[in-house]
C-alpha cells in the first residue's frame, strides 16, 4: 500500500541506528512511539500501520479497537491472514 508518510519525530541519526538494527519496521515502531510521546495519536496510529506487526498483535487491536479501525488505519494485515484465516477481520 503506498501512503504518504505520515509526520517525523525522529533525528536522522536516531531513524539510521534503527534501520541499521531493524530495517523500516524498526523506524516504523520507533516513530509511532516518538509520535506518541510528543502527544500526535494520528502519527503514532499511522506509522504503527506501517509496521509489519505480528498477527497475535492485529489480534489484539482488533479486540480492543474492531475489524474497521484496522481497515480504516490500513494496517497490514498479512501475517494475521497466514495464520487466522484470509477472513479473520469479519469473524467474531
Amino acid at each position: 500500500m503506498n501512503r504518504p508518510e505520515p509526520k517525523r519525530y525522529l533525528d536522522a541519526d536516531k531513524r539510521d541506528a534503527l534501520f541499521r538494527e531493524g530495517g523500516m519496521n524498526a523506524v516504523c515502531l520507533g516513530e509511532s512511539g516518538a509520535a506518541d510521546h510528543a502527544g500526535d495519536e494520528e502519527a503514532s496510529w499511522a506509522w504503527l500501520a506501517m509496521a509489519d506487526l505480528p498477527a497475535d498483535s492485529l489480534a489484539f487491536l482488533k479486540k480492543q479497537y474492531g475489524a474497521s479501525f484496522i481497515r480504516e488505519r490500513g494496517f497490514l494485515t498479512h501475517r494475521a491472514e497466514q495464520v487466522y484465516g484470509s477472513d479473520w477481520l469479519d469473524r467474531v
